[in-house]
């Protein structure tokens, strides 16, 4: 997984709000977390943001996020998936 397009001034998730932000932005998110880019690394974190950027519609965000699920067991993977939802929940 090559990230290397990633700036160093990324700020994951800052100023994001949940029903105007891209897929790409949600994707970068994901990039971020998943490489440790301006912070910690955190693959849980990562799946999060991809699985996110699919639901805008960011095809490559398909491929990080099941990548993001080889690594995880599946109580992270539920925690992901519970991060998201609490996340879009924040629009409504």
């Amino acid at each position: 997984m090559a990230y290397s397009d990633i700036s160093e001034g990324v700020e994951p998730e800052f100023g994001l709000v949940a029903d105007a932000a891209t897929g790409e932005e949600l994707y970068r998110v994901g990039l971020a977390y998943s490489e440790g880019v301006d912070c910690e690394q955190d693959l849980i974190a990562a799946h999060k943001w991809f699985n996110l950027a699919v639901l805008k519609g960011h095809e490559d965000a398909k491929i990080c996020r099941e990548e993001m699920a080889d690594m995880l067991d599946k109580e992270d993977i539920k925690s992901a998936l519970a991060a998201a939802r609490a996340w879009l929940q924040l629009a409504n």
